[in-house]
């Protein structure tokens, strides 16, 4: 089973709790035991799992920022988004989970976050739901 959903982002660098959307979708499988495949379609923006806590997504932010600032970046010289795509391949575009008794397995902090690093932009996310054969 595959479905999508689709965010506007309104900002360069960004964090989007998308774990509702990604339940609802499990839920509404009716799939009881297997693996959801979270995937972005794009090479600036990415997947993560963290706490959705303010100063911590503020702290995730900074990093990003920092990681990539006062670099001459060859790829700028085309369309000045190299940092995004550097980002986008460290975090990376994926992210497995399981899913038992009809929920997604995750640790009691752990939302799913779609990382925006080129924003503001629409941006598809792919969710593919695997069945355990058992």
């Amino acid at each position: 089973m595959i479905k999508e959903i689709e965010i506007q982002t309104d900002k360069r660098y960004q964090l989007i709790d998308i774990t509702s959307q990604v339940e609802e979708i499990v839920e509404a499988s009716r799939i009881k035991e297997g693996m959801i495949f979270i995937f972005l379609p794009h090479s600036t923006a990415g997947i993560i799992l963290t706490e959705n806590e303010s100063g911590l997504k503020s702290d995730w932010l900074k990093l990003f920022e920092k990681l990539t600032s006062g670099i001459d970046f060859q790829h700028n010289l085309i369309d000045n988004n190299a940092d995004s795509h550097l980002l986008s391949g460290l975090v990376g575009q994926g992210k497995f989970l399981p899913i038992e008794n009809g929920r997604v397995i995750r640790g009691t902090w752990q939302q799913i976050f779609l990382v925006e690093f080129d924003g503001p932009r629409k941006r598809k996310i792919v969710v593919k739901i695997l069945r355990d054969k058992n």
